[in-house]
This record gives C-alpha cells, sequence and structure tokens, in this order.
C-alpha cells in the first residue's frame, strides 16, 4: 500500500475513534458537529478521505 495512502487512513481511524468517544460521552451536540468545534473535524476527514480516493483511484488506473 501507498505509504502516504497509509498514513491518510491512519489519520481518520484516530479521527473515527477521538469522535466516537465524543459520541459516547453524552455531550454530543448536533450543532457543534455541523457549525461548532466539529466542523473543522469534519473539514479536515472530507479532505483526508478525498486524498485516500485520488491516491486508490490512480493506484487502481481508474482515471485512464
Amino acid at each position: 500500500m501507498n505509504e502516504r495512502k497509509q498514513a491518510l487512513i491512519q489519520e481518520m481511524l484516530d479521527m473515527q475513534k477521538k469522535f466516537m468517544a465524543y459520541e459516547h460521552s453524552g455531550q454530543f451536540n448536533a450543532e457543534d458537529y455541523y457549525v461548532g468545534e466539529w466542523k473543522e473535524y469534519r473539514d479536515r476527514y472530507t479532505e483526508l478521505a478525498a486524498e485516500v480516493r485520488e491516491i486508490a483511484s490512480k493506484e487502481a488506473n481508474f482515471w485512464k
């Protein structure tokens, strides 16, 4: 697996663990998730997912 892709996926997994802990804490607030402090989290996660998708597509020659 591409080293960069592996690092991105690991960051995504770490972010998921952080979010799951927040969600299970009972303090989850949908407003914070969409417009508050978690907006930055969502934006970063989307950025990571897009880069992973791009790398995977190149590996599979999807765009040829």
